[in-house]
């Protein structure tokens, strides 16, 4: 009789803890790998709001490599890159030392480096006139952001454009 009771409360005792296991939220490996892109990605910022940062071009060994949008990089188009803009967003990028502005695409994901907020193309950081410093402080205006519904929404940089 002892031996049935012990067995039967080994029973109850696993199928608690195997209930207790299935409760666990499960673990991603992919944040937890090296090199993971989904560690570097922030939260992707769809409300259309100016940001201010440091802007820095795509350098030539870029040229050609495949973009976050599965395109290769062409150093002569207005693509650019964000960590946080989602792909496709159309955004007015405007140097703050020079007034000069440009719209562009985000095609990207980018820049990796701490501070900057946007990585353009060589043709648009000759049109910002960036390329003498390499980097320049910026205002970000996103004029078009698609949302998560597949509908567009105006940004802050929408009126802008529209003038």
């Amino acid at each position: 009789m002892n031996d049935v009771l012990g067995r039967l409360v080994l029973l109850v005792m696993s199928c608690c803890l195997s209930t207790a296991l299935h409760a666990q939220p499960p673990v991603s490996t992919a944040a937890s790998q090296p090199g993971a892109k989904a560690s570097r990605h922030h939260s992707l910022d769809r409300t259309g709001k100016a940001r201010k940062g440091e802007a820095s071009y795509y350098g030539q060994k870029f040229y050609s490599k495949k973009m976050a949008d599965g395109t290769p990089m062409n150093p002569q188009t207005n693509s650019a890159a964000s960590k946080t803009l989602p792909l496709g967003t159309k955004a007015r990028v405007t140097n703050l030392e020079n007034g000069k502005n440009e719209v562009v695409e985000i095609r990207d994901r980018g820049p990796y480096v701490k501070d900057r907020i946007v990585d353009v193309s060589p043709k648009t950081a000759d049109k910002l006139g960036l390329k003498e410093n390499g980097t320049a402080p910026v205002e970000v205006k996103p004029v078009e952001v698609p949302q998560a519904d597949g509908s567009v929404k105006p940004g802050a940089g929408a009126a802008q454009t529209q003038q």
